[in-house]
């Protein structure tokens, strides 16, 4: 190989390798750095954070309580119920389920400070009938959604006892929200109503998601989302017989294949999935529908944009290519394209103060953050120009969206971790 073009291709790899790793925090700006510390150094902060200690082993008893309450997709009810009773038995006030399944309640300010929301969402991917026994292996819990997002809520918990117990007071009311609809096909629903149909809908300043297991992540940036299902349908006929006749499995599969040709850049990242697939009747049948879910996503909106018309120009094409290719007489190939998933991509820059201040409260807790993209409940607010930001529900843990999913209990990573995420709250709420 050409020595110059061996060297265009090395400086392409690293380059992407780059724009693929995490970008670590910058620098803060004082005012920040003071805001944070002045709340460190009080004695309501360092009341909160002995009641954060003492609290560990009821923590880890509500993890395995909510993990154990079923919540599928679109069927969150019966853990919402219960959420919302643990909510109230909290001292929250004007605690309800709203009309899109949210349970949440509100802990009042002294007033002048905006409304701060912090949630953690409720329904798990699993579908009804999964077994979501707990089981303890040491310092390990192990179920499906244990960590995600069960830790989130009983996290969550955990703060407003701390601030309870210490009797902290804040200028902003802070909304606390176990939502609906944050997985999958849920495509965001409970944060959809809460921020464009819900009470407070026009109150919101500042928005927390509790999400993810780590002690250093950030996640400023929502990754955007666009899902299809997409069923080809034909005459069908027997597979002898008919032989000849336009097939809609051709159609799809032409579909995928070109669809699979697309360069995507890797800054801003654009990826995209041929997922889920059905149909047909009989081996010895040219079937008469068949259908495939995709997936695209990105974090920059245009990309997504010009990825998704790029998609749906292939499926028409796919369409038109077999109706020329075999015959029509018992009627062409035809394609119903329905948008099933439309998750917003967003930013919050890092030199907005929400962002500041959590970089702050790592810092001052000995932990040096990361800036991440990633699919959460944030992606609402940040398409809508609200600064939000999702922070760690756990210390450790992995293997989430399957049945070995785990999160690890010991004390040391999660207290840190709930140790930044009330200075972090405190700080954008403005405990006094």
């Amino acid at each position: 190989m050409n020595p110059i073009v061996k060297g265009l291709i090395r400086a392409a790899s690293i380059l992407a390798i780059v724009c693929a790793t995490p970008a670590v925090a910058q620098e803060v700006a004082p005012a920040h750095t003071a805001a944070v510390k002045r709340i460190m150094e009080s004695v309501a902060y360092k009341t909160a954070i002995g009641a954060l200690q003492a609290d560990h082993e009821r923590w880890v008893k509500e993890v395995i309580q909510i993990t154990e309450i079923p919540a599928p997709p679109f069927k969150e009810q019966v853990r919402a119920a219960a959420y919302r009773d643990m909510l109230k038995a909290h001292g929250l006030v004007d605690v309800e389920i709203d009309a899109e399944g949210n349970a949440m309640g509100l802990r009042k300010g002294t007033g002048g400070g905006g409304l701060v929301v912090v949630s953690a969402h409720l329904d798990t991917v699993f579908p009804e009938g999964t077994n979501v026994t707990v089981k303890r292996e040491g310092s390990r819990l192990n179920a499906p959604g244990v960590g995600d997002d069960s830790a989130g809520l009983a996290t969550l918990l955990s703060l407003v006892r701390a601030m309870d117990a210490a009797g902290v007071k804040t200028r902003s009311d802070i909304l606390f929200v176990g939502d609906v609809g944050e997985e999958g096909l849920g495509d965001l629903r409970g944060m959809r109503h809460l921020f464009t149909k819900g009470k407070y809908k026009d109150q919101i300043k500042y928005f927390f998601s509790l999400d993810g297991s780590s002690t250093t992540r950030i996640s400023n940036c929502g990754v955007g989302s666009k899902r299809y299902r997409v069923t080809f349908n034909g005459p069908g006929g027997h597979s002898y017989n008919a032989f000849g006749l336009v097939n809609p499995m051709v159609a799809m599969s032409q579909a995928v294949v070109e669809f699979y040709k697309i360069q995507t850049p890797t800054r801003p990242k654009a990826t995209y999935s041929a997922s889920v697939v059905g149909g047909g009747t009989s081996v010895n049948a040219i079937p008469n529908s068949v259908w495939m879910e995709f997936d695209m996503r990105s974090d920059d909106a245009k990309e997504l944009d010009q990825l998704e018309k790029r998609f749906l120009a292939i499926v028409n094409q796919a369409v038109e290519t077999e109706n020329f290719a075999r015959s029509t007489r018992e009627g062409p190939v035809s394609a119903d394209i329905k948008l099933v998933g439309d998750r917003p991509a967003g930013r919050t820059n890092e030199s907005q103060g929400i962002v500041q201040l959590a970089t702050a409260a790592f810092l001052a807790h000995g932990s040096k953050p990361t800036y991440e993209c990633a699919s959460t409940d944030s992606n609402m607010a940040m398409s809508l120009g609200i600064p939000a930001i999702t922070i760690p529900r756990v210390g450790k843990g992995d293997r989430g969206h399957s049945l070995d999913e785990w999160m690890d209990t010991e004390f040391e990573s999660n207290h840190l971790v709930k140790s930044i995420g009330l200075t972090t709250i405190l700080a954008v709420a403005e405990a006094q």
